[in-house]
């Protein structure tokens, strides 16, 4: 029975990692400090394979037995939170991700980095693909996350040329589902909370900024079969379909039958104008691509809230 560490395991992505690892017969070990993970996100996975260890993987960590898969998931990954917590998220992105990366060296583990799109910045590329160098305000709020990943695959390329530790490293572009918190500050849960409460939907800037959503089931998909692969550079995992925020916003207004109304905030600095993946290395490479279109994946996740 294969063991699997997963970092930031009670977190959104974390505990649909979790979960789907069990299904697919894994002894898991989450390893979560509940900063933004909560427990209720894992309370469902209670199996004599599952362990729970509140940690904060910036400490040192110490496994028993054998190791065979580490997934370094931990990090604050909503501006709100990453804006609340600047300096724990540049730690998990730099001392996390050592000592992640020092216990898959130790178990000779296969290790997978969950970085972001973010890293792409606000892209002068369009769509963004996997050898674009990015466009990042190193100084801005948003740099302490952005950076925290760039330095994160850095370390995580380092650690594969230097100590031969068998690395993968995923882009993550917006994902959404079931398990996301309601106040998470970022769109979809915004705007569903907002929907479902009749409340008028805040859209940022004029709306016309793009984004690309990934429904998780999609996105863990690609997960296992990257570090399955024997493929080490980047590769970008997310939903290519495009969408200005505005037309997400009209999306969930009609997903919901909401009442509400469309209200204009002004844009937060460093706020990406677009943001799409390009995702021909994945289809190549891995024969990923994503199953579940918006449409569906909203009413997937009206039906969890509800």
């Amino acid at each position: 029975m294969p063991t699997s560490i997963v970092t930031g395991g009670a977190g959104f992505l974390g505990s649909h990692l979790c979960e789907r690892l069990l299904a697919e017969g894994h002894r898991v070990v989450c390893v979560d400090n509940l900063a933004t993970g909560t427990l209720q996100n894992i309370a469902h996975l209670r199996d004599a394979r599952f362990e729970f260890c509140q940690h904060d993987i910036i400490e040192h960590l110490e496994i028993t037995g054998p190791v065979d898969y580490v997934f370094h998931l931990a990090s604050p990954a909503s501006p709100i939170d990453y804006l609340r917590l600047p300096l724990q998220t540049l730690k998990v992105g730099s001392y996390g991700t050592h000592n992640a990366l020092g216990l898959a060296k130790k178990h000779r583990a296969r290790f997978l980095l969950a970085s972001t799109s973010e890293v792409y910045g606000d892209p002068k590329v369009h769509p963004q693909t996997e050898d674009y160098w990015g466009h990042v305000n190193p100084i801005g709020p948003r740099g302490v996350y952005d950076e925290a990943k760039r330095y994160a695959e850095a370390l995580t390329m380092a650690y594969h040329r230097q100590q031969g530790v068998d690395t993968h490293i995923v882009r993550i572009f917006n994902t959404y589902g079931p398990r996301m918190r309601p106040h998470d500050g970022r769109a979809i849960p915004t705007f569903l909370r907002q929907a479902l409460e009749d409340t008028p939907i805040t859209v940022f800037g004029d709306g016309g900024q793009t984004r690309s959503f990934c429904y998780v089931s999609d996105l863990i998909e690609g997960f296992l079969r990257l570090i399955e692969s024997d493929y080490h550079l980047p590769v970008n995992i997310g939903n290519p379909g495009e969408y200005t925020i505005l037309q997400l916003a009209e999306a969930v207004i009609a997903a919901t039958g909401s009442r509400s109304e469309i209200v204009y905030e002004a844009l937060p600095q460093d706020d990406p104008m677009v943001r799409q993946p390009d995702i021909s290395l994945a289809r190549e490479l891995l024969g990923w691509e994503p199953t579940i279109g918006l449409a569906e994946g909203l009413q997937h996740t009206i039906a969890s809230l509800r």
